[in-house]
């Protein structure tokens, strides 16, 4: 008969509810709030120039914020204002520049609170973006921007910088994003060629000219433009004004009926 029963009692597994629960939670919360990255830009602003001359730099953008092919947002401006001798513009995600604008007004902020009269000249700016912008390529979670950096440097001489959301950055004479890198380029290089010590004055006049052509061809652009100047005397940027068009030329291509 003692063979017929076992003397081995089935112990249950405890069971630790307190990390069931956990687990559960955990799992609720990475179904319900994933972790989040831009997967594409949503409301987008278009070309951004930038032109270096014998006594300054100019940078120009228009006030379009556009959501897909929508001209949603028709007064936000893509210029801000670093500090005394940076200006820079921004084109791509306009979400993702404004967190670079907090940025970079954060570390003017720190600079002005230290208040040993060091300042980080546009070079400088320039050169930290480039980080800013390859460590979040590098992290899989881009800034979908392409900022364009106009300024002086420590000895005073005009800083015009280029970077894009994977960090690839250089400095030019003339530099332009978006569309602009195909149509406003190539004139803002002509310009020069033909005019090698080209005025403040003279590079607002090809500014107002490109991006009016600008307006003509590319569908994400706006007649409403602003212009920025750096230059040993001044900082500012303009309210936004238009350009005269003559549409009238529309009715001369043909053979696209």
């Amino acid at each position: 008969m003692a063979g017929m029963y076992s003397t081995h009692m089935h112990t249950p597994r405890l069971v630790d509810m307190k990390e069931r629960v956990a687990d559960f939670w955990k799992d609720e919360a990475t179904v319900s709030n994933p972790r989040k990255h831009t997967l594409q830009p949503i409301v987008t602003g278009t070309s951004v120039l930038g032109i270096k001359c014998v006594d300054g730099v100019v940078i120009a953008a228009d006030t379009l914020g556009s959501y897909g092919s929508l001209a949603r947002f028709r007064d936000i401006s893509r210029l801000m204002k670093v500090n005394a001798s940076t200006i820079v513009g921004g084109f791509g995600d306009y979400a993702d520049f404004q967190f670079i604008m907090k940025l970079l007004k954060q570390q003017t902020i720190d600079d002005e609170v230290i208040g040993d009269g060091v300042y980080r000249d546009a070079a400088s700016i320039h050169n930290w973006l480039r980080c800013v912008m390859y460590n979040r390529r590098s992290r899989m979670n881009p800034l979908w921007n392409t900022v364009v950096v106009a300024g002086r440097d420590y000895s005073g001489k005009p800083y015009l910088g280029y970077v894009d959301k994977i960090g690839v950055s250089f400095e030019g004479n003339s530099v332009a994003t978006g569309f602009g890198s195909y149509i406003a380029q190539p004139m803002m290089r002509k310009a020069m060629e033909e005019n090698p010590n080209m005025t403040v004055q003279q590079a607002k006049e090809v500014m107002a000219r490109c991006l009016k052509v600008l307006f003509y061809r590319d569908c994400r652009s706006l007649n409403r433009f602003q212009i920025g100047v750096v230059t040993e005397t001044e900082n500012s940027i303009s309210e936004p004004i238009s350009a005269e068009t003559d549409w009238s030329i529309g009715a001369n291509p043909s053979g696209y009926e």
